[in-house]
């Protein structure tokens, strides 16, 4: 079949396996010109199909030549429907492991589940017999607990309801969103399904079955920004399961001696998930356009390498903050690249966006996800949607 972009505000209902292939390949291609570190040999990713994920399992085989076990929540194709891009994306990362001849398996399914943790378990225990390296990468609607309830996680704030300049990505204009005020249970449930309680459940069935190798260490994605988005970010609803997944961090390395948990900072990025947060589309493609005039612009896989090489594995351990954080927004959140966003934010309108956003970047970014737009792939030719995917369990 043909496969073409078929995009709803910021969600794309198709996926090119071809272009995701390219992706990978080209996040592996910029990943092996930062070399070979000493760090991780056999790293668990949960959320290992799109986003910082794949980057973080991408950069463990390439920068660490690690043995990788992968979790994610896919479709494959099914008749005329294409796969997610996730599926094609671990396809071609699985491909990529083959060539290195490095292990690789992955597990399809909800993560969230106690199935899912004991089936991990049982392939840790038969084929790595432990992980030194759990990343925590996951981004859901959501949850489902240990007790059988369904918990949703949501976009507001916390307090009063906000107003501001926000990205249309249905029309490219510039328009006001009023983001209204959570309930106590809608702030819950986006703790419970964003939070830390997952990753604390993980680390628990990992520790009790005895495969998280001694000295291990865990590593969780978060994101502050800067003060412009707090309404919505920091303060909102999200805030308060980031800032209960902070917490969790510091529990972890109360609760299981010798195990290290971090967190990990990271850049504000076009991701399927932050594509749909009012007003972060805006600051982005502001972003984007002066980070790249600063010359000092990372995607995912820069930040991950960069984390790998430079920051989760040297010779004297992890470069954290005074909270004990990795920041991997240190770029983002300088003077001069915060100075200058603030400034285009408040002079930019619909029609002087160009002038002040990167907008062609920002849609760049949405149909790369996708794999999209890649300039030496035909789009024009006939191609297989059902991509097999040799290791999934």
């Amino acid at each position: 079949m043909i496969i073409e972009p078929k995009v709803r505000e910021y969600i794309c209902t198709t996926a090119h396996p071809k272009g995701c292939e390219e992706s990978v390949r080209r996040q592996a291609e910029y990943a092996a010109k930062k070399g070979v570190t000493e760090g991780t040999r056999k790293a668990l990713i949960i959320g290992c199909s799109t986003g910082y994920g794949l980057a973080s399992r991408i950069s463990a085989l390439v920068n660490c030549e690690a043995a990788t076990l992968g979790i994610m929540f896919e479709r494959p194709a099914n008749g005329r429907r294409t796969a997610t891009p996730g599926w094609y994306n671990t396809a071609a990362f699985e491909k990529l492991s083959r060539e290195k001849g490095i292990y690789a398996r992955t597990i399809n399914g909800d993560a969230f589940s106690e199935e899912v943790k004991a089936q991990t378990i049982e392939v840790i225990k038969q084929e790595l017999g432990c992980v030194d390296l759990v990343v925590y990468s996951l981004a859901a609607p959501r949850r489902t607990d240990k007790e059988g309830k369904t918990w949703s996680s949501c976009l507001k704030t916390t307090e009063k309801s906000f107003t501001e300049k926000s990205l249309d990505l249905r029309t490219n204009e510039i328009t006001e969103k009023t983001i209204p005020a959570a309930t106590e249970e809608e702030v819950l449930g986006t703790v419970k399904v964003m939070g830390g309680e997952d990753w604390a459940d993980w680390i628990e069935a990992l520790s009790a079955a005895g495969v998280l190798a001694e000295n291990a260490v865990t590593v969780a994605y978060s994101y502050i920004g800067p003060k412009l988005t707090y309404p919505i970010y920091y303060e909102g609803t999200i805030g308060a399961a980031k800032q209960h997944l902070h917490r969790t961090a510091a529990e972890l390395n109360r609760h299981y001696p010798g195990l290290r948990a971090y967190i990990s900072v990271n850049k504000g990025l076009v991701t399927q998930a932050s594509a749909a947060i009012p007003v972060v589309p805006l600051y982005f493609s502001i972003l984007y356009k002066v980070m790249k005039e600063q010359g000092n612009h990372e995607g995912c896989i820069e930040q991950m390498t960069r984390l790998y090489t430079e920051k989760l594995y040297t010779a004297n351990g992890p470069v954290t903050d005074g909270n004990g954080f990795i920041r991997m927004d240190d770029h983002e959140l300088t003077e001069q690249v915060q100075k200058q966003v603030q400034e285009a934010w408040e002079k930019v309108t619909t029609e002087n966006m160009a002038r002040y956003c990167d907008l062609e970047g920002y849609w760049e970014d949405f149909y790369h996800m996708f794999g999209f737009h890649y300039d030496n792939i035909d789009y024009t030719a006939d191609v297989d949607p059902d991509v097999k995917i040799g290791s999934i369990s």
